[in-house]
Parts: structure tokens; sequence; C-alpha cells
């Protein structure tokens, strides 16, 4: 009775997995990994949405640039997945048509910044808008995606560390599929059959914890501090990076590496750096975006909705006609009263 009481405590101090990460309805697979990127963009574009709005931009516009930017990002992930795990798709014994079944798992979220980024520009510039305003509005939501883009490699069994013995550690198991034995990730997980070096570190939940981290300190400085011109994506990037480097040294997936380490840990320290510097040397472009330069070009102004209308120091500047603020802008260069204190 005492083993089996000592099994079982085991047993519950593990953080054991799903038996399976697709389901199907008829034909149609259900998969959570795909689930997961897809609640994750809705997120991202939700929040994007309220965050534009509440800077002065025009409501709408989020969606507008996700349309671009979301299918640019998507395959960028997946070129620089297949890229940096190439060994994967390619070489003898390999299908290379298994670099297109993105559903299967493998998105590389630098690969999806840079070319969504590219998709993001081309919006922004159809809509007369700063691409970097836009990119301070979307990095909180970046982030959060990413978190739950995560759960979606806790469905794979994928993604993580080595042995522990730690509390937290994640049950891992053998999955089978009758129809290939060798796609596991298809796979139905019977009779609980741990792998030999279950249980590991969960990789996948420390980044999803991570990243909830950066989400709240990166809404956090923009608010208290009012960070424009790219400064909240910079600081996303640092942030992010800061925990990818250590937790991508702690994964045990088959990864390319140079000079000893894995591509994506030095990903992350050129990233971390760049981020840094650029954070630093934006500040010289003043304060954050007026509202008016969000607003977007095909939009008259009258049109604007109530919720794309500026807000803060610059609202009733804004706000007023154009004479008004020229007989304003006249009034302060005419007798200027005589300083008080340097």
């Amino acid at each position: 009775m005492a083993d089996v009481n000592t099994a079982s405590a085991a047993f519950l101090a593990t953080i054991p997995s799903p038996d399976q990460g697709v389901w199907h309805i008829g034909p149609v697979p259900i998969r959570a990994y795909a689930l997961c990127i897809i609640a994750g963009i809705i997120v991202a574009i939700w929040l994007g949405e309220r965050r534009w709005t509440n800077r002065g931009g025009t409501k709408g516009t989020v969606i507008d640039v996700a349309v671009f930017a979301v299918p640019f990002g998507l395959v960028g992930g997946r070129l620089y997945h297949v890229v940096t795990d190439n060994q994967l798709y390619f070489g003898e014994g390999k299908n290379p048509i298994n670099a297109l079944k993105i559903w299967d798992g493998g998105l590389g979220i630098w690969g999806a910044i840079a070319l969504g980024a590219v998709g993001a520009l081309i919006a922004c510039r159809r809509r007369g808008i700063p691409l970097p305003a836009m990119a301070d509005a979307l990095a909180p939501g970046i982030v959060l995606a990413q978190a739950i883009g995560r759960l979606g490699n806790y469905f794979n069994q994928e993604l993580y560390g080595a042995h522990t013995e730690l509390p937290w550690g994640l049950e891992i198991y053998q999955r089978y599929n009758p129809t290939n034995p060798d796609d596991f990730l298809n796979g139905i997980a019977i009779g609980h059959v741990p792998l030999p070096d279950s249980p590991v570190h969960p990789t996948f939940l420390y980044e999803l914890l991570w990243n909830l981290g950066v989400a709240l300190l990166v809404i956090w400085a923009d608010k208290r501090f009012r960070l424009g011109h790219g400064r909240v994506f910079a600081l996303y990037v640092a942030g992010y990076t800061a925990g990818r480097f250590w937790i991508e040294m702690m994964r045990t997936d088959t990864a390319n590496h140079i000079l000893g380490l894995r591509v994506n840990v030095w990903t992350s320290i050129l990233l971390f750096a760049a981020a840094i510097a650029y954070f630093v040397l934006a500040a010289k472009r003043g304060p954050r975006e007026a509202p008016e330069t969000l607003w977007s070009k095909d939009v008259p102004r009258e049109d604007a909705s109530p919720a794309s209308e500026p807000s803060g120091e610059h609202a009733d500047v804004a706000a007023a006609p154009d004479t008004v603020r020229d007989s304003a802008a006249d009034k302060a260069t005419e007798d200027p009263k005589p300083e008080t204190g340097k």
C-alpha cells in the first residue's frame, strides 16, 4: 500500500500531457495547434485594435493591417522554421512535401515577425499611417498570441526540455497511430506509457508564462512612459528574447548549431542587442506620435468613429477646425510673455 501511495503522489506531482492533439469530425481533422494559432491571432487583433483607437487611430485599421500581415507572417514563420531546421524535411529518407504541412507544427516567430512586418508595411502605406506606431499598438497582442500558441506545443508533445524530478515536470507519453506508426503527432496515447525521459522540463510552459509577463511589462511601460516611434515594439523584442535565450538552452529537440549554440540562441542574442539599441536611439525622436498622424488617409475626418477620436494632450487641438488651430498658432507667435525662469 505504501508503494501505491508513493507512486500516486509522484504522479500527482507532475503535469500530464494530453492523450492526443488531433480529433476528427468525420474526415475533417481538428488540430489543437491550429486552434491555438487562430485564437492567438484573434486576441492580437482585438487587443491591437483597442490600443490603436485609444491612441487616436481610426477604428478598423488593425483589422485591415491584419489582412496583409497575418498571411505574410504565416508564410514567413514557416520559411524560417524550414530553413533553420531543414534536416527535418530534406535529405535521404525525408519528404520535402512535409515542409508545406504547417498544421503539423513548426512556425519560427522571427520569420513571422519579419515577413509579417512587410505585410503590415504595405497596409500602413495604403492607409497613410506610420508603421512604428502600428507596431507599438500591436506589440502586447503579439506576445500574448505567442503565449497562446505555446499551448499548441503542449498538445503536440513538442518543444520540451531534459528529464527533471521537479514537481512541475511534464509527463510525455508514447502515442500510437495504427495507419502510420512513424506519425506519432497524429497518434493517441494508449495506456499512458511514458517516454524514456519522462518527466521533462515543460519549456513550452516556461515560455508561455514568460510571454505573459512580457505583455504586462510592455503595457505598463507604455502607459507609464508614453512610449512611441517603435519603442514599445523594441521593448517587446528585448523582453521576449531575454527569456527565449535561457529557455532555448533548456530544450532538447533537434536543432542546428553554430559555434556550439542553437541557431535560435544566436538569433535571440542579436535581436536583444538590436532592440536595446533601437529603444535608446528612438528616444531622440521625441514624444509619442500625435493622434492626428494616426488617422487613415482614406477615412474622412467627419466619418471617423468616436472610438478613433484622439485623447489626452492632443485631443483639443486635433479636434478643433483648421481655422481655429491656425488662429491659435498665430496668437502663440504674437506678443510673447517674458520668461520668468530658466
